[in-house]
């Protein structure tokens, strides 16, 4: 195939042992992209309600952006989709890394996995064989020993996505951990769990193929000319992590959500444990995913005990949930928790937020030392985070409560504890707080594998200039709700196809739009797509993912926010005072959406997208 994608996906049934390939015609790639794009097109087609996420004939697609591993800029991710059992909707699980550009070299542009070995499996994929091999020897592992032994197994210039304890245990905030230590994580909604329900322990991928470009001097000649800006608006990231400005524009603004979201400030915390910081004590190396210029990774060395130990520094959304989310101002700490999450394979943002949680729960007497087995659940007590996490990968304990995350947690515990149990959707949220930026409250309650700040980013979007193709004529002020559901709904659409294209969000925070995407992606396929058209398709995407929730029951009673964030007005900080008018700006983004007053696309919009047959 001549634009970018394989065109060829690979079917395995774990149950019978059996592998197929499918051919997948151009035109299904012009009408849906790849990752989770073709995901959403095969997941709705072949979606049985009645089978539960772990189910063994319930299916997983790990299914790479169309322009990933091409020469684009920063193409690199790969898309895990499945219903989630962490929140029985839709799921998405992006990761970047090396893993998706390798498996689109073998010649597919992903798999679509079913059935359940009888034992511990994995699958080695190169473009000459594919092959279902035992893992029993590494059932029981953590990720990082996982990966170096397979690698050791198959051929060490592989690329490794697997489990660890916590998909092996099913936990419901499981994830598939891709580059070994180096740790890229497709987190959220618990496809680890998924994995582990089949028995499947890891995924290998060894190519010697390039994905095809149809106008490769030319695209080398654009990415050279838009190199330089992107460089220039991305320096921060590049030279401290995602975790930059976090005390002095984050903390400030009010956007960062400290004790279980209740504070609105932290100054001393967040000076603490910023990515400035980090750089300053920690950092061994910069580095990035495929075809990354903005080497946002951070290689940081720790001592922990009498071992200095290389590993993954905290992104920003994991610093903020093992560290202000639970009054935790400990960078060591942070950084361990962080490995260690790592390690078992858990997502960091629902396990720092189901700890948060579960800390308040204990301040309020609703749950005692007896309920922990002596661990004293106080804020800001490493000890007992640490504890925690390996109590959650193992399922023991309350370890076993909390696995699920922070809503069944709250169902399990009761008394009350739904108060402060903050998710939408049955995921916790990024964090990013709707009080500082109320165009977050839309896209979180909006969110089609619930609370998502990737859905849109629109805080980016309004901390700085205006992106290049996304126009917007209201005023950028975060705490004002005029126009935002407009401006939701276009970059929804945008991410929406950005992710199902395989690019990393990072080029909407160096403000590459539409327009620059649209040439990009034309270079590559030789189609010649406008960037409205670009975004038509994202429209298309994301109301098939909604239709893809609404078979599960999905409609406006589940676009909320947690009564905390609806209803608990902050008296300091950036954000104090303010409280975002969700039932309002919901109104207006159904209209604009094409979708009923009950939050349901109807039947004219599915037409105008080319999803008629979508019921």
């Amino acid at each position: 195939m001549g634009f970018g994608g394989c065109g060829k996906i690979i079917r395995v049934n774990l149950s019978e042992e059996k592998i197929e390939i499918e051919n997948i015609s151009e035109d299904v790639f012009e009408k849906y992209l790849s990752g989770s794009g073709l995901a959403a097109k095969i997941l709705y087609e072949e979606f049985n309600p009645a089978l539960e996420p772990l189910h063994p004939s319930s299916p997983l697609a790990m299914i790479a952006g169309l322009l990933t591993g091409t020469p684009v800029l920063c193409a690199c991710k790969l898309s895990v989709c499945a219903r989630s059992p962490q929140t029985g909707i839709w799921d998405e699980a992006t990761v970047g890394g090396y893993f998706g550009a390798e498996l689109k070299r073998t010649g597919y542009d992903g798999l679509i996995i079913t059935g359940k070995s009888e034992k511990p499996v994995y699958i080695w994929i190169t473009q000459d064989k594919i092959q279902i091999k035992s893992a029993e020897h590494l059932w029981g592992k953590d990720t990082f020993c996982t990966v170096e032994q397979l690698l050791r197994e198959t051929d060490p210039r592989a690329r490794v996505a697997c489990i660890g304890q916590a998909g092996e245990n099913l936990c419901g905030m499981a994830s598939v951990m891709v580059d070994g230590w180096e740790s890229r994580a497709a987190a959220r909604g618990g496809m680890g769990a998924v994995m582990g329900s089949k028995n499947l322990k890891a995924v290998v991928v060894r190519g010697k193929r390039y994905p095809e470009v149809k106008n490769k001097k030319e695209l080398i000649s654009s990415i050279r000319k838009t190199l330089p800006f992107l460089k220039q608006t991305t320096q921060g990231l590049h030279d401290f992590g995602t975790a930059v400005g976090m005390a002095s524009g984050v903390e400030p603004s009010g956007d960062l959500p400290i004790k279980n979201w209740l504070q609105g400030r932290w100054e001393k915390g967040a000076k603490k444990t910023t990515g400035e910081t980090l750089v300053k004590r920690f950092l061994e190396r910069h580095y990035g995913c495929f075809g990354c210029p903005i080497r946002c990774g951070k290689i940081v060395k720790l001592r922990i005990g009498d071992e200095e130990r290389l590993m993954h520094g905290p992104e920003y959304e994991s610093n903020a949930a093992l560290g202000a989310l639970c009054l935790n101002d400990n960078l060591e700490k942070i950084s361990l928790a962080n490995e260690l999450c790592n390690r078992y394979g858990l997502d960091t943002i629902s396990t720092g937020s189901v700890i948060a949680f579960v800390m308040e729960a204990f301040e309020k007497g609703i749950i005692s030392n007896l309920d922990t087995e002596g661990l004293e659940l106080k804020w800001g007590n490493t000890g007992a985070m640490i504890e925690l996490i390996h109590k959650i990968a193992k399922r023991e304990g309350i370890g076993d409560i909390l696995a699920d995350g922070t809503k069944k947690a709250s169902e399990k515990i009761g008394k009350n504890s739904i108060e402060f149990a903050v998710h939408v959707k049955g995921l916790e949220l990024p964090m990013h707080d709707p009080r500082a930026f109320v165009s977050m409250a839309l896209t979180y309650a909006t969110g089609n594998r619930g609370a998502c700040h990737n859905e849109s980013l629109a805080y980016t979007f309004e901390e700085g200039p205006p992106v290049e193709g996304v126009p917007y004529n209201h005023s950028l002020s975060p705490h004002d709700s005029q126009g935002k559901p407009e401006l939701i709904v276009r970059l929804q659409n945008y991410m929406a196809s950005l992710n199902a294209l395989g690019l990393c969000k990072f080029l909407f925070c160096g403000k590459i739009g539409p327009p620059r995407i649209a040439e990009w992606t034309n270079l590559v396929t030789g189609w010649s797509l406008t960037d409205e058209e670009l975004l038509k398709i994202g429209e298309r995407l994301f109301n098939l993912k909604r239709m893809y929730n609404y078979k599960l029951g999905i409609t406006r009673k589940d676009d909320f926010l947690p009564p905390r964030l609806l209803t608990w007005d902050r008296k300091e900080g950036g954000a104090k005072g303010n409280l975002p008018h969700l039932g309002k700006m919901l109104n207006e983004y159904y209209q604009l959406r094409g979708w009923s007053e009950e939050g349901v696309p109807i039947k004219e919009k599915l037409k105008e997208l080319g999803l008629e047959k979508v019921k």
